[in-house]
């Protein structure tokens, strides 16, 4: 069934505005790198610029999979997404680019990484190992909500 098809049911498409506005408000999500067998999915934090650029963290050697692989990608693909119940929830999905950010360009993003959150074992390491920073430029996005009420319940309180 198509989201269209779904928009009886409650779910709606969220506007340019929404998804700016729930970006801003997430701080994890799910980076799809293209891989020979099947998609190479990390868990990530970010951070965004509040336009069309989120910025992740790397930590570790320039031999791990996920840095090999995002070096190699063309395209990829990231996802966010909250669920406050099964009746209240949002999810928004990006296609774009991604590019190495040169550590003197960093100083120019302390704003954008402020409060990214980071497992403490990633803070740790990042005294010891090498980090490095990309760019995730979206090309475009697509986000769906559903914000409708149980069954039973409405707005004016009659229950019809």
């Amino acid at each position: 069934m198509t989201v269209d098809a779904m928009q009886e049911y409650g779910l709606e498409h969220m506007t340019d505005n929404e998804m700016r506005d729930f970006l801003a408000s997430q701080r994890m999500g799910v980076l799809g790198l293209p891989a020979t067998d099947a998609p190479y999915m990390v868990p990530i934090s970010f951070g965004y610029d509040g336009e069309s650029s989120l910025y992740f963290t790397f930590v570790g050697g320039p031999d791990s999979r996920k840095r090999t692989l995002i070096e190699a990608a063309e395209t990829v693909r990231f996802l966010t997404y909250a669920a406050q119940s099964v009746f209240n929830w949002e999810s928004l999905i990006l296609t774009g680019t991604v590019a190495r950010v040169s550590e003197e360009d960093w100083d120019d993003l302390e704003e954008v990484l402020q409060g990214v959150w980071r497992p403490e074992v990633f803070e740790a390491a990042m005294a010891a190992e090498e980090v490095v920073v990309y760019r995730f430029d979206v090309d475009d996005w697509a986000g769906i909500k559903h914000t409708g009420l149980p069954p039973g319940f409405d707005v004016d309180g009659t229950g019809e």
